[in-house]
């Protein structure tokens, strides 16, 4: 039966053969200190020169790095330990030797590592990052089932675009040509109206030329949509689901957190209710900070950096001009200028992770804002099946997973947050 370092403490007092990775070791006269690591957690094997043969304790003196090794021995407690046992060790074996690892434990630059981005996702670090980002996805599953959703599974092909025509990635479909989703929304939509509250949960892809530290050109969105729902309802949803994933990271991994050196205080202040501003209200805030982007335009990184600064937790902003938001956002009917949506900026100047609103039901207004557009309703003409047979008020919204994760772990930039990151200068490893 395989053997876990994470369930060790089942087997305290008995000895055991674990196999594992060597991540690093150090030797003290007749001691050697071997760290290892199977995925799960790690644990340090003890070789004492009175245990182990002589051939055997010379072994563990020249295992390189990275090298997979077998070792028996007995699970005693140490409670220096961060997994408070460790193991005795009778007997080492190396399985398969690793020779010339490149990723040593000196310092690396970010090229260089992103190169070896298959091995570095072998670090406590990276473990720590695809940790969090793994109870962030399985907390948004979590929360969805609770309220009755269904997951809805959106094509990755599509014959049209979502958020306009811009930034595309065209391929060759067969005799036609298709893009690479930029979301799942306008699907959603269709699937809200035969099962009343839905989501989709998928890659995304955004042919955007942009290099900042906040943008991938493949990354992951969790989408719901909910039919009979308006924009208050839509804010509400969304405040309660960040609220739930921030505190599941809270509750689950706090080490994780800590290795990271995450300043876990400003987490524990993401509760609900969290701020709504009108964007008015945020051109207010950015004209007093000495920002003068003139109304009517979208804000950028340096302007969602400044708003967040004035609140400790996420801040939603709602009703933008209208004429920057995608063609089927609903236009306010107290001020036809605004569009019913809604973007929520993370604390500490993570940017936007959630953007969404209100859909426009009415299907002379939907064609209204396509022309305006310059879009063809050709394209859209089984979207636009959706206002000719049971139209409804509906609204939803997209959380990127990728920015949430470097909000939540406090990283620097988002290549840190997706296991092999596509950027625009790279597509490998």
């Amino acid at each position: 039966m395989k053997i876990w370092i994470e369930d060790i403490k089942d087997y305290e007092g008995q000895e055991i053969t674990l196999k594992a990775w060597l991540y690093n070791k150090r030797s003290s006269g007749k001691l050697h200190f071997l760290q290892l690591r199977d995925g799960t957690a790690e644990i340090q094997a003890v070789v004492f020169k009175g245990n182990v043969s002589d051939e055997v304790f010379e072994l563990a003196d020249k295992i390189s790095q990275e090298s997979t090794i077998e070792v028996t021995g007995v699970v005693k407690k140490h409670d220096r330990s961060k997994i408070g046992y460790e193991i005795d060790a009778k007997d080492v074996k190396v399985l398969f030797d690793s020779v010339d690892y490149p990723i040593t434990p000196k310092e690396h630059g970010n090229h260089f590592l992103m190169e070896h981005r298959h091995l570095w996702l072998r670090s406590l670090r990276q473990k720590a990052i695809l940790t969090v980002r793994h109870r962030i996805i399985k907390s948004i599953r979590d929360f969805f089932d609770s309220k009755k959703f269904h997951l809805v599974d959106a094509p990755i092909f599509t014959p049209n675009a979502c958020e306009g025509t811009t930034n595309l990635f065209e391929t060759t479909y067969f005799d036609d040509k298709a893009y690479l989703t930029q979301s799942g929304q306008l699907y959603m939509e269709a699937a809200a109206m035969a099962l009343g509250k839905v989501y989709c949960f998928g890659p995304t892809f955004r042919a955007e030329k942009s290099k900042t530290r906040r943008h991938l050109t493949e990354f992951w969105m969790v989408e719901p949509e909910v039919a009979f729902f308006n924009l208050q309802d839509d804010m509400d949803l969304a405040e309660e689901m960040v609220e739930y994933i921030v505190q599941q990271v809270l509750q689950h991994n706090r080490s994780e957190l800590e290795l990271l050196e995450r300043d876990i205080s400003k987490l524990e202040n993401v509760k609900r209710p969290f701020p709504r501003i009108s964007y008015d209200e945020a051109i207010e805030i950015l004209h007093k900070k000495g920002n003068d982007t003139p109304w009517g335009e979208d804000f950028g990184g340096d302007e969602e950096t400044l708003i967040s600064q004035e609140f400790d937790r996420p801040v939603m902003i709602h009703r933008y001009p209208r004429d920057v938001k995608a063609f089927y956002m609903k236009q306010d009917p107290e001020n036809p200028k605004l569009a019913l949506c809604v973007d929520m900026i993370a604390p500490e100047g993570y940017g936007e992770i959630i953007g969404g609103g209100q859909r426009e039901e009415d299907i002379q207004k939907l064609r209204e804002k396509m022309k305006e557009q310059g879009l063809d309703e050709s394209i859209f003409d089984w979207y636009m099946d959706l206002r000719k047979y049971g139209s409804c008020e509906h609204a939803g919204f997209g959380l990127g997973i990728e920015r949430t994760v470097s909000w939540l772990c406090g990283l620097h930039h988002v290549r840190e947050t997706i296991p092999f990151p596509r950027l625009m200068d790279r597509i490998k490893p």
